[in-house]
């Protein structure tokens, strides 16, 4: 678990700037920008990046074989004699695409640029193609819990003349096409920033939540004034047009709009045209042209009866730079989903939208705690509820809600004023307002709490593969609290939270208002065994006290009782010695085999590799052989082991899943935490979705040794570090 930060509004830094912070990020590829750039001052020499190579592999697209759509790499001023890095100030009409679909970045970046505070987190200050110019730049992007520096020299893709990529609409202004090159180092190339989710780019520029709204949620009135309110508390906003079919994607249709494309939502106003208050929302194409043609946007007839004043004060601009207004009644009837980014979790309150921006909500205090986890084939890949079997094996976390969330002051202006007589308030409320209030009430007896899972890494070189993820809440009773969950208590128990729909995009989240008490956060994919790399953050309102930590117990083993040798193989093991054994009356690695093979079924036949193991595990004196007495027992315990991982052997194939591993090692007496099982997992069934029975033979073997041995063990240094220390060390060797 990574160590909590407080939130006040917004998100704060770190004096001390701990590694990861936006004071003090993580140097990508470890290359440190002002060590970078003094060793250019001093050379004389312009910057050029091993890391990110002037090459096609950088471009991570196949080649055009056209000599005449020949990439090549070159500087901004070898393009504009008159280049620079930011004219005069950033805006939303810097950023135009270019021939990469990478809208949902863009259209993220031109959010980005209505707020300049958050603007030069990822875009530091001072950089400059002025003298003294190196040709190096550094960007800065959050990726799950800490901010990166990435830094780039300023070579750019440019294709008969013009730059591939990103451009600005001034021709000569190269910041965007720079920070769109940083990006796409951090994600491995330019082709891998195709087609994506703007919440992505959104979370990635702030380190906030992005979530989505549906537009028909609301109506247009309320919609116009909750997404004021989500600007004027520093949001990012964007919005689409949902495509029926891939076909779709990309089409102008007769108004200008195109569906399945990223729009970036940029500001809201209101003007009065004769005796009407008419609601305005100014959206921006990231290409820098093909505007919207209906009414209120640029070359729209009502702006002829507006004030010219009006007009002035809102800057219309009737030029094609791919900004426009809308009405926010069109607008609620054209447009499909608003894409949110909140830096500060209050933003998501829907109960806290103020009416304007002058009256935004005072902020609240949050604590978040943050976790990365994975999921790995046959071991902690459980799947939905829906595979019960291995359901349970996921990622499991453990939340501790121990206060209710303080009261806040009530937003609504009419119920402060209205305090003189409260019998009369209550006999004036309607039932529908008294079943807000009641509901207002119980909620405020309970602690919010805001979850996000967010998958990594699935963005990588020319490919983007995401899983469809979710998590679910259970509560745990507080005689279960720290002990291991069974997977009888997933099949006995219902979630009281989840994030809903298993969803194929990076990122899902939900807030939730829960009672206090101990709770467990499951997070999986929605199919088993899909392997991936996940990150949790867990927002809490600081004055509930959210203890977070990775769940875990501690790992043991209760031998059972032996079962008495039967006659048979009493006899059968006195025949072998006799016939077999040597001078010392022991029997060696093969012989065992022979032996042991006899007497197990055809599909169990243990491997000669599995049989030296066997006696590796046994007090043998150093010798590689075995007593009659070893052997009795030893094979009792194989008839022991078959017996068990016959119950899990469904389609009598031999085979058993690894997520029925902990379980079978249960029923022989071995209770693992959650890391050393995964670890087994991995160590046993070598990533395979199908167990043989020797390998859970060596398994077992292996346990059992490294038990006795840490029991015989007299150090108090490795007792104080604990049997699972103990295991995860050992158990590779």
């Amino acid at each position: 678990m990574k160590s909590l930060t407080t939130f006040t509004g917004s998100m704060a830094t770190d004096n001390k700037a701990p590694l990861g912070s936006i004071g003090n990020p993580i140097k990508f590829n470890d290359q440190d920008f002002k060590t970078l750039l003094e060793e250019c001052l001093k050379s004389g020499q312009l910057f050029q990046d091993p890391t990110f190579p002037a090459e096609q592999k950088s471009i991570g697209m196949p080649e055009d074989p056209d000599p005449k759509k020949a990439i090549k790499w070159q500087r901004p001023k070898e393009i504009s004699k008159d280049a620079v890095f930011v004219e005069g100030t950033t805006g939303t009409t810097d950023i135009c695409q270019g021939q990469l679909g990478n809208c949902w970045l863009l259209a993220a970046l031109s959010c980005l640029t209505m707020h300049p505070t958050l603007f030069v987190k990822v875009v530091p200050s001072g950089q400059s193609l002025a003298k003294p110019y190196t040709g190096i730049f550094h960007f800065r992007f959050w990726q799950y819990g800490e901010w990166v520096e990435v830094v780039v020299d300023d070579r750019l893709p440019v294709r008969e003349g013009r730059l591939l990529f990103s451009y600005s609409h001034t021709r000569n202004e190269y910041w965007s096409a720079l920070v769109e090159k940083a990006y796409a180092k951090l994600m491995g190339s330019y082709g891998s920033l195709k087609g994506g989710n703007i919440s992505e780019g959104m979370e990635d520029f702030t380190g906030g939540i992005a979530y989505s709204m549906e537009v028909s949620s609301r109506t247009p009135r309320v919609l116009w004034r909750s997404l004021t309110a989500a600007l004027s508390r520093g949001s990012l906003l964007s919005c689409f047009i949902q495509a029926k079919s891939y076909l779709e994607v990309g089409k102008v249709s007769g108004n200008g709009l195109i569906k399945g494309h990223a729009y970036a939502l940029t500001d809201t106003d209101k003007v009065t045209k004769a005796s009407d208050e008419i609601l305005l929302l100014r959206l921006r194409n990231p290409w820098g042209f093909v505007e919207y043609s209906g009414p209120w946007s640029d070359k729209g007839k009502e702006w002829d009866d507006v004030d010219k004043a009006e007009k002035e004060r809102i800057e219309l601009k009737k030029t094609e730079d791919g900004e426009f207004w809308i009405s926010s009644e069109d607008f609620s009837k054209l447009f499909d989903i608003v894409e949110l980014c909140s830096v500060n979790p209050d933003s998501l309150e829907e109960g806290n939208t103020p009416a304007s921006p002058s009256s935004a909500a005072s902020p609240s205090t949050w604590t978040i705690s943050e976790h990365e986890g994975v999921w790995v084939s046959g071991s902690s890949a459980g799947g939905s509820r829906r595979y019960r079997k291995s359901f349970w094996k996921n990622p499991q976390f453990q939340l501790v809600l121990t206060e209710q969330d303080k009261a806040e002051d009530d937003d609504d202006d009419d119920d402060a004023d209205d305090d003189d007589d409260e019998e009369e308030e209550e006999e004036e409320k309607t039932p529908e307002e008294k079943k807000i209030a009641e509901k207002q009430k119980e909620k405020a007896k309970k602690c919010t709490v805001l979850v996000e899972l967010l998958q990594k890494n699935r963005r990588q070189k020319d490919k983007v593969h995401f899983l469809y993820i979710g998590f679910h809440i259970y509560k745990v009773p507080s005689e279960l609290r720290g002990v291991c969950l069974s997977s009888n208590f997933f099949r006995k128990n219902r979630p009281v939270g989840r994030s809903g729909k298993y969803t194929a995009q990076r990122g899902v989240w939900r807030k939730l208002h829960l009672e206090p008490g101990n709770y467990i956060l499951v997070a999986s994919t929605y199919r088993p065994n899909q392997p991936g790399e996940f990150f949790v953050r867990i927002f809490s309102k600081t004055g509930n006290t959210l203890g977070t930590q990775d769940f875990t117990c501690s790992s043991g083993f209760l031998p059972l009782m032996a079962a008495p040798v039967p006659p048979e193989d009493h006899m059968r093991v006195q025949k072998t010695f006799d016939d077999v054994a040597g001078p010392d009356d022991r029997l060696n690695a093969k012989e065992l085999m022979m032996l042991f093979n006899s007497v197990l079924d055809k599909d169990y036949h243990l491997p000669l590799e599995t049989c030296r193991q066997l006696i590796l595990g046994e007090d043998t004196k150093g010798r590689w052989s075995l007593s009659r007495k070893q052997t009795e027992s030893l094979l009792s315990s194989l008839r022991n082991l078959q017996s068990v991982f016959f119950q899990y052997d469904e389609d009598s194939s031999g085979t058993m899943s690894p997520f029925e591993l902990s379980t079978a090692l249960q029923a022989v007496g071995m209770q693992l935490d959650g890391k050393v099982a995964q670890l087994v997992s991995e160590r046993f069934a070598a990533g395979e979705i199908h167990m043989p029975f020797y390998s859970f033979v060596s398994c077992v073997t292996r346990l059992r040794k490294l038990f006795a041995l840490y029991e015989s063990e007299t150090s108090q240094e490795v007792k104080d570090r604990g049997i699972n220390s103990w295991l995860l060390q050992f158990l590779m060797l």
